[in-house]
């Protein structure tokens, strides 16, 4: 049995052509990790909030795996690269309207054997103590 495929990129394109068919200003709110590639200055607490309307930038592309686009900042042009999977929520700066979505903020420690369980060589036994 094969995975369902997300489908949070569908709805963060409807969201983002609600906003603009209805003249909002759609923003998204973004997880920054490694593997964001926006502008770190205007980071803070790990997270990014970008305007991604048709005014504000250009070459917006929003695939099923990544949010691409070209926006300029402090009016230096940066290409932004976002994994979809980042986005926390996308809405409408006017009001406030749209949809936020789990973000894995922490990546899992790795799982370690723990060093003080001894290892057993031979069958169970049992002891009286008194």
């Amino acid at each position: 049995m094969s995975a369902v495929p997300s489908n949070k990129p569908y709805l963060i394109r409807a969201l983002h052509q609600w906003c603009v068919d209805h003249g909002f200003t759609p923003y998204i709110a973004v997880f920054v990790t490694e593997e964001v590639q926006v502008p770190m200055d205007y980071v803070k607490d790990n997270e990014i909030v970008l305007n991604i309307s048709p005014d504000a930038c250009q070459q917006l592309s929003l695939d099923n795996e990544w949010i691409s686009l070209k926006a300029r900042f402090a009016g230096v042009p940066r290409d932004i690269h976002i994994p979809m999977s980042h986005v926390m929520a996308i809405y409408a700066k006017e009001n406030g309207q749209g949809m936020s979505f789990p973000v894995e903020k922490t990546t899992p420690p790795e799982p370690t054997a723990d060093k003080n369980t001894p290892i057993s060589k031979g069958r169970p036994s049992l002891k009286l103590v008194k």
